[in-house]
């Protein structure tokens, strides 16, 4: 059985778990493992019923169309009744056997400590000394394993349980991590920040939450006020609705909005297809489905490829203030953030009122100081005034009750 494709431009697959063992009996169509791809976490499933041999083991990168299992379908399927015959067990004679003479430690020579080239580049990387580290290699010289498995000293202890893990990183999550050092070092990013009231959003959810539930089966949550608020003002200033792609600029006359969520691989950011033209009843229904796929690790590579604009909240985990990192080749991303009830000044009276910080961090490149303030107040005027901004005046069409 090969590696299918799990979507234009992916080349290659790691290997995240087996879910079946070598030698199982499997049926068509049962997932046999997860592969990590740099864009999502896959389930792979078996394209025939019978007895499975592994090819591949966890961790393994293999390149798309590549054997990782072979599938004996001629083989029966086992008896559920029926016990699996025990092989007939050997008698066991118990031994003594005498314990080994200690080996004395090699005396050390010119080499002892020594690195190899390669083992000396990575331990200056890691700003290690080669005397540091007890080298296995011939005469004790430093080896390059010796070398990557080497970790800086921590101190001396004084006591206390002192563990420590090393795994390997998903590909998705050194995918992530290579595309957000990619944003810090090919854009030219800046974050303006604005404050909003949420009050008239809470009063309608307060006054329609219950009735948009029993009606369309899903919550009215903050996050379909706040994209129809940035649908709005990407229309407003396009601007920010747009990517560079060499020396052009391309801009969209659509608003794909890409939601960041927490899976349990990690950070995706699955994406709300023309956001512009769906309802409230639209954009949560459409969240709900993306998050629950993301959650249970069915999201697909396409259903997280493409996105004009993002947001993130951060405000779910607790976060007051953050600077979003823009998710390339995107131009922008809307950070949210907890919400707090504060005193504010509201008609020259001092009033509680529930404020959340919000953040735009926008590629300089492409959009002006004018634009990326002017898109964050519009978020915010639509925000602070939704019955007419966003529900026009007819909160019952809007929200279809």
């Amino acid at each position: 059985m090969k590696v299918p494709s799990p979507g234009e431009s992916i080349s290659e697959v790691e290997i995240a778990t087996w879910l079946v063992k070598d030698g199982d009996y499997v049926e068509k169509d049962q997932a046999i493992a997860e592969v990590d791809s740099d864009k999502a976490t896959l389930e792979l499933p078996a394209e025939a019923s019978g007895i499975i041999t592994l090819k591949a083991e966890e961790g393994d990168t293999v390149a798309v169309g590549q054997v990782v299992c072979l599938i004996d379908t001629s083989a029966a399927k086992p008896s559920g009744d029926a016990p699996a015959a025990e092989a007939p067990k050997a008698e066991v004679k118990e031994e003594v056997k005498a314990a080994p003479a200690p080996v004395a430690a090699p005396a050390a020579t010119y080499a002892t400590g020594t690195a190899s080239p390669a083992a000396k580049k990575i331990l200056d990387e890691k700003n290690i000394a080669a005397a540091a580290v007890q080298g296995t290699g011939k005469d004790g010289r430093v080896t390059k394993e010796d070398a990557l498995n080497a970790t800086p000293s921590m101190g001396t202890p004084t006591g206390g349980p002192r563990g420590s893990e090393r795994k390997k990183m998903s590909m998705l999550r050194r995918k992530v991590a290579e595309r957000l050092v990619e944003a810090k070092n090919t854009t030219a990013m800046l974050t303006t920040f604005n404050e909003v009231n949420l009050t008239e959003v809470n009063k309608l959810r307060a006054e329609y939450k219950d009735a948009f539930k029993n009606k369309h089966n899903v919550s009215l949550g903050f996050m379909s006020f706040f994209t129809k608020a940035v649908t709005r003002a990407l229309e407003l200033f396009p601007d920010v609705n747009s990517m560079i792609d060499g020396q052009e600029q391309i801009k969209f006359d659509f608003a794909d909005i890409s939601i960041a969520v927490s899976g349990p691989k990690g950070l995706m950011v699955p994406v709300v297809r023309n956001a512009e033209l769906l309802s409230f009843r639209g954009v949560e229904a459409e969240i709900k489905r993306l998050a629950l796929r993301a959650r249970d690790g069915q999201i697909t590579v396409d259903e997280m490829t493409g996105g004009t604009f993002t947001i993130t909240n951060g405000g779910v985990f607790g976060s007051m203030l953050s600077t979003p990192i823009i998710n390339p080749p995107q131009s922008g991303i809307l950070g949210m953030h907890n919400i707090i009830e504060r005193p504010v000044a509201v008609n020259g009276q001092v009033v509680i009122a529930p404020m959340m910080y919000i953040a735009l961090s926008y590629d300089h490149r492409i959009i002006d100081g004018r634009e990326s303030v002017g898109f964050l107040v519009a978020v915010k005027e639509a925000l602070e005034n939704p019955m007419e901004l966003l529900l026009n005046n007819d909160p019952k069409k809007a929200l279809e009750l």
